[in-house]
């Protein structure tokens, strides 16, 4: 039997971040994985969760695991599919490891990814980006914090941990505001800036002041700004801009839908998919291309560009006397 515990370990804190060189989000996102499967398995096995052997996460158990997150914690089919990818790619560092458990190995890579329908992409209108934007009081600091957050947001479509994990030092407000993104992949784009959101950014930098992280953005005791202080900022001005913007009223705005709503802005300015790519940073192309089914503008110059067929048009008549007189009621 070979404890799980160790194998655990140097995956999460030697493979991942050193071998592989994946960024601290995506080891975060992968340890929230495993940590709920030992909960499950804990329960399961009715032992402690480092007393868990590796030959005891069979695919039976990893089945029972997917379904229990589906059915008792409500997450969605794709949630289900990135908890199965977190364990496939560490059963795929253990079969170098453990040889005896190759088998195992297999028969846990043979579990399916499970089809799921993809629903369009939820996105704001300009009006109603316009209403949370302008929801921050700008005449406090952290007002002014906000807006300008909220707006880089929407304007470079970030991702929510690009916007708090950005140093302030990649931030270049000379004569062609701009900023220098390190997005998934550790792959790095710089962005231009509107001249309105380097106002914003501006105003921020002026009331900043000096602070012991390196992050752009701070929470009020001065530490670099969480995912979480964000998602709360957002919910507080997008359930606040609900009173100015009526299609905000009783509706969750996720950070997602700020990137969605860039994105559609830009394919219907460039109506070029390849540079809303980059702009996103975007490593295959056919991820952006979920925003063609939400634009409609070059659905309908298809459809007026086609020639409809000509059809032959003609009154239907009524051999019955009833319906005869319905159709004619004098």
């Amino acid at each position: 039997m070979t404890p799980i515990a160790p194998l655990i370990t140097s995956f999460l804190r030697e493979h991942m971040p050193t071998e592989k060189g994946c960024s601290p989000h995506t080891c975060e996102t992968y340890s929230h994985a495993f940590r709920l499967l030992f909960i499950f398995a804990s329960a399961r096995l009715e032992t402690k969760p480092s007393q868990i052997y590796l030959e005891q996460i069979d695919a039976p158990l990893i089945l029972e695991f997917l379904a229990h997150i589906e059915s008792q914690r409500g997450n969605c089919a794709a949630t289900r599919n990135g908890r199965l990818a977190a364990v496939k790619a560490f059963i795929r560092y253990v079969e170098f490891r453990v040889p005896s458990a190759l088998a195992q190995v297999r028969q846990i890579h043979a579990i399916p990814a499970k089809r799921h329908d993809q629903t369009l992409v939820r996105h704001l209108t300009m009006e109603e980006i316009r209403a949370i934007l302008n929801a921050p009081d700008i005449k406090t600091r952290l007002g002014i914090r906000d807006r300008a957050m909220l707006h880089l947001c929407f304007a470079g479509g970030l991702r929510v941990s690009e916007l708090v994990g950005l140093p302030l030092e990649n931030l270049s407000l000379q004569r062609t505001p701009g900023i220098r993104v390190l997005g998934k992949g550790r792959k790095e784009r710089c962005l231009p800036l509107w001249k309105e959101t380097a106002i914003d950014l501006r105003a921020w930098l002026a009331v900043r002041g000096a602070v012991p992280v390196p992050e752009l953005f701070v929470n009020a005791e001065g530490g670099a700004m969480t995912r979480a202080g964000f998602e709360y900022i957002l919910d507080k001005h997008a359930r606040s801009a609900g009173t100015t913007c009526l299609s905000l009223t009783g509706r969750s705005v996720s950070q997602h839908q700020l990137r969605h709503s860039c994105a559609l802005t830009l394919l219907k300015a460039t109506r070029d998919i390849r540079k809303v790519a980059l702009w996103l940073g975007h490593a295959d192309i056919r991820t952006t291309e979920i925003y063609l089914r939400v634009d409609s503008s070059e659905k309908l110059e298809i459809v007026e560009a086609v020639m409809p067929p000509g059809l032959r048009r003609g009154r239907f008549t009524a051999t019955d006397s009833l319906i005869a007189s319905l159709l004619d009621p004098r």
